[in-house]
């Protein structure tokens, strides 16, 4: 019984022995950041016109007030360009978050023109608690993509001041309407894809098309371009893009802005699909050193 014991015993003693030779350091967190005022992520909501709408800030280091993104999500939202915000935070910039009226849970009901609202009403909470989340109330920027592209350009011509606003793939939802127009069948194709949006409240094909034919002018991002005199505007379009074409849509918005000495334009075509799925680093580099302007 004694040796037994003992065998044990000395198995268990090999068997801590080892554990503790191979058992892997502790990483210790080396990285000095602002005790006071670290980065964080803060979760909020805030009101649209009776909705309250989810989202969430990325709070950058240090006691600011600093520079806030609005970043927008596109249709229906599954790209959401979140490394971008990250990489805004640590150049310093805040940046906010959210889903609009009826959107991945948001209160109300979905429509292009309650974005556009919402955009307004998110750049607006952001004045009001300028404290509280650290943020310089004159140094807001919008940057979207795709369908938050166009709510990008739509919500800064309507507000003076944004001073700098960014549509990357930027949808333009007048050129879309002629689009219908011309070939009947990309209408009924739009419908259907809309009519599959269940994340979207309130959202039907038909409607969807109603409201972009009925709005064709209003929703012409072309037609801004003396709404944004004095304004920086960034605007990015991917090559392989099927969804927002580089010929077809970029082009001709990149033309009009062009054509409007007042807009300090930046615009360039990166290699990508519509989500430029194989240029994240290229893309989120010429957002930053665009906005690195917008300071």
């Amino acid at each position: 019984m004694k040796s037994a014991i003992f065998v044990a015993a000395s198995l268990s003693t090999l068997m801590l022995v080892t554990a503790c030779a191979t058992a892997p350091e502790i990483a210790v967190d080396t990285i000095a950041v602002d005790p006071d005022f670290p980065p964080s992520l803060v979760e909020l909501n805030f009101e649209s016109h009776g909705d309250r709408l989810n989202g969430h800030a990325y709070l950058a280091e240090g006691e600011g007030p600093h520079p806030t993104v609005v970043l927008l999500h596109g249709f229906p939202g599954n790209e959401r360009n979140l490394d971008l915000a990250q990489d805004l935070r640590s150049d310093g910039f805040n940046v906010l978050f959210f889903h609009y009226r009826g959107a991945w849970g948001s209160e109300g009901t979905y429509s292009f023109t309650h974005v556009i609202e919402d955009v307004a009403s998110a750049t607006d909470y952001l004045r009001a608690n300028a404290e509280t989340y650290r943020t310089d109330p004159d140094k807001l920027i919008l940057i979207g993509h795709s369908m938050g592209g166009f709510a990008a350009l739509e919500a800064a011509a309507r507000d003076e001041r944004v001073a700098c606003v960014a549509g990357i793939a930027p949808a333009d939802l007048g050129a879309i309407a002629n689009a219908f127009d011309a070939d009947p069948a990309r209408a009924e194709g739009f419908s259907a894809y809309a009519g599959t949006m269940q994340m979207l409240s309130g959202l039907t094909g038909e409607n969807a098309i109603a409201e972009i034919l009925a709005n064709r002018e209003a929703f012409d991002t072309r037609l801004l371009a003396s709404e944004l005199v004095g304004k920086s505007v960034l605007v990015i379009g991917g090559d392989k893009d099927t969804s927002v074409p580089p010929d077809t849509i970029i082009a001709p918005l990149v033309a009009a802005y062009e054509a409007e000495p007042g807009i300090d334009l930046t615009a360039d075509i990166l290699s990508g699909d519509h989500s430029f799925s194989w240029s994240r680093q290229e893309l989120i580099d010429a957002v930053l050193e665009w906005a690195d302007g917008c300071r």
